[in-house]
C-alpha cells in the first residue's frame, strides 16, 4: 500500500499562518518597546512588525550587504515608529528577538509549530 499524498495547504491555512506569525512578531515588538521605553499599543506594534517585515524582505536579497542593510533598515523602522534613538531601538530589537524566541518555544510546546515571528528578524 502506498501512503496517501499529503493534503495541500489551502489559502485559509496560509492566511492563518501569516496572521498568527504577524501577531507573534507584533507581540514581541510590543514587549520590546515596553521593556526599553514607554511602548505604544499592541496594534502599533503589529503595524511596526508588518512594515519591518516588508523592509527586511526588500533588502535582505541584496548581494553581499543585504543582511546588514536589512537589519539596519529594520532597526530604522523601529526607531521611526517608536520615536526612539538608534541605541534604544537596537535595544528594542534585541528584547523583541528574545521575546519572539520565548513565544515561539511556548507555541512549540503546545504543539503549534511552523509559525515564525513575522517582523522580527532571526526568530
Amino acid at each position: 500500500m502506498t501512503p496517501a499524498p499529503p493534503a495541500s495547504v489551502g489559502i485559509e491555512d496560509r492566511l492563518l499562518t501569516f496572521a498568527v506569525s504577524l501577531l507573534v512578531g507584533g507581540g514581541a515588538l510590543h514587549v520590546g518597546t515596553h521593556v526599553v521605553s514607554d511602548g505604544q499599543d499592541f496594534a502599533h506594534a503589529v503595524l511596526t512588525a508588518l512594515l519591518g517585515a516588508i523592509v527586511w524582505a526588500l533588502l535582505e536579497p541584496v548581494p553581499l550587504l543585504g543582511e546588514l542593510l536589512a537589519i539596519a533598515a529594520w532597526i530604522g523602522v523601529v526607531r521611526w515608529r517608536s520615536q526612539l534613538g538608534w541605541l534604544h531601538s537596537a535595544g528594542v530589537a534585541v528584547v523583541a528577538w528574545m521575546a519572539a524566541v520565548v513565544i515561539l518555544a511556548a507555541l512549540e510546546l503546545l504543539g503549534i509549530g511552523q509559525i515564525s515571528a513575522l517582523g522580527v528578524p532571526g526568530a
